[in-house]
């Protein structure tokens, strides 16, 4: 396993690095802005591997397995705009505030991360100016271009769970998170419960907060927007027919509760 250095003062993504964000049907009409922060799994060539073997790097611990493909599939069934972001989350975990301690994780789960254990002060802005800040910009961006042009925004956080976590397994199929704005999340919790097959998580396996996440806190909470996170199992959308199955649910769960957020003047 390679363990590459990277002067402070150089770039991270070299030429032959891929660009952090990914878009899917920019000029989606949907009043969704679909989001996900931990779409990918790529690795700054300068990087190597981390120190960490491949088998471990397919895990969930360095990406959302399966939600890419949910994903993609969801914004062009609702005509929305989807904004992703290619980098592992082991080299900078962009749904942590930067301060915090996960943002650029040593350890994972239980799996260290040896390139990630004393990195300097340069180093970790190079992550955040390279990785998470342009792909925090894009979202800001596209929320402010449809301020200014007045249409509406409803701000949808994507992303999958491992099935156990730390030996404990997780009944839930899918789960809504949220702080502190819950209309959304409401919405999306009753019509998951009449889907007689799914065990619905309220608030699980995670619930949003500040100090943990920052998609939702800061570009849906603090700009007003409507917003809810979404997790979903990843053992039911590790294959594409999972996760087209997937994609065809929600996308007939938020035609219909765009109905109701129009009804209600919301959108």
């Amino acid at each position: 396993m390679a363990l590459d250095t990277v002067d402070a003062t150089d770039q991270l993504l070299g030429e032959d690095d891929i660009p952090p964000v990914h878009e899917v049907n920019a000029g989606g009409t949907s009043p969704f802005l679909l989001t996900s922060d931990h779409h990918g799994r790529v690795l700054p060539r300068v990087l190597g591997d981390l120190g960490v073997a491949e088998s471990e790097l397919v895990r969930h611990i360095a990406w959302d397995i399966g939600i890419a493909g949910v994903a993609e599939r969801l914004a062009k069934m609702l005509d929305a705009h989807l904004i992703a972001q290619r980098y592992s989350r082991l080299v900078i975990d962009c749904n942590r505030p930067p301060a915090a301690v996960s943002s650029i994780p040593v350890i994972s789960e239980a799996t260290a991360v040896p390139r990630n254990q004393g990195i300097s002060e340069g180093e970790r802005a190079a992550r955040r100016r390279e990785i998470f800040e342009p792909y925090h910009h894009r979202i800001n961006a596209a929320i402010d271009r449809r301020v200014h042009d007045k249409r509406p925004t409803v701000l949808v956080s994507l992303h999958s769970f491992t099935p156990v976590y730390a030996g404990v397994a997780r009944p839930w199929h899918i789960g809504a998170l949220y702080h502190r704005d819950t209309v959304l999340p409401q919405l999306l919790l009753k019509h998951l419960r009449v889907e007689s097959d799914l065990v619905v998580g309220d608030n699980k396996p995670y619930a949003v907060s500040d100090l943990t996440d920052y998609t939702i806190p800061v570009h849906g909470e603090a700009r007003g927007l409507i917003n809810t996170g979404i997790e979903i199992r990843q053992d039911l959308i590790a294959d594409q027919s999972g996760q087209q199955q997937w994609a065809e649910r929600l996308a007939r769960i938020f035609v219909e509760i765009e109905v109701e957020l129009k009804a209600e003047g919301l959108v």
